[in-house]
C-alpha cells in the first residue's frame, strides 16, 4: 500500500468515500461526477481543497477496489484520517452521490450500509440523512 494513500487528507477521504460509492456498481455515471464536482466546488469542507488531487483519490480508490481487502483498508484509512465529527458529512455526501443519477443499485446500497458500520453512524440519523438526498435528487 503506497504511503499516499494512507496520508490522504480529511477532504481526500471524504472524496474517496464519494468515488468509491459511484464506482460501486462498476459504472461511474455522469450525474454522479458532476455530483462530487459540485460538491468539492461548494461545500465548505472542500474550502481550500487542492481540486487536482481528485483525480489522484479517485486512482488510488481504484487501485484498492482491485485488492481482496481494498474496501477494509479504505474504511481503515478513513477512520485514521477523517475527524470523527466528519462521519455524518462523509455518510451524507456518499448518499448524495448515490441518488445523483435516480438508480440505487444492490451494490451501492450494500456500501452504504458498510459505510454506516464502519464509520458508527447512528440509524436514526443514517435515515434522516438517506431521506434527505432522496428528496434533494427527487425529479419531477
Amino acid at each position: 500500500m503506497s504511503d499516499t494513500i494512507e496520508k490522504l487528507s480529511a477532504p481526500d477521504c471524504l472524496v474517496a468515500l464519494m468515488v468509491a460509492i459511484s464506482a460501486s456498481d462498476e459504472e461511474i455515471r455522469t450525474p454522479e461526477l458532476l455530483t462530487i464536482e459540485r460538491i468539492v466546488n461548494h461545500y465548505p469542507a472542500f474550502a481550500e481543497y487542492d481540486q487536482g488531487r481528485i483525480r489522484d483519490v479517485s486512482q488510488r480508490v481504484f487501485e484498492l477496489f482491485l485488492d481482496e481487502d481494498g474496501l477494509d483498508t479504505l474504511f481503515q484509512i478513513v477512520r485514521d484520517n477523517l475527524p470523527a465529527r466528519l462521519f455524518e458529512t462523509a455518510y451524507a455526501l456518499a448518499c448524495d452521490v448515490a441518488a445523483s443519477d435516480g438508480k440505487l443499485g444492490e451494490a451501492e446500497l450494500q456500501l452504504l450500509e458498510e459505510i454506516r458500520y464502519e464509520l458508527t453512524i447512528d440509524r436514526l440519523a443514517a435515515a434522516a440523512i438517506e431521506r434527505s438526498a432522496r428528496a434533494r435528487h427527487a425529479t419531477l
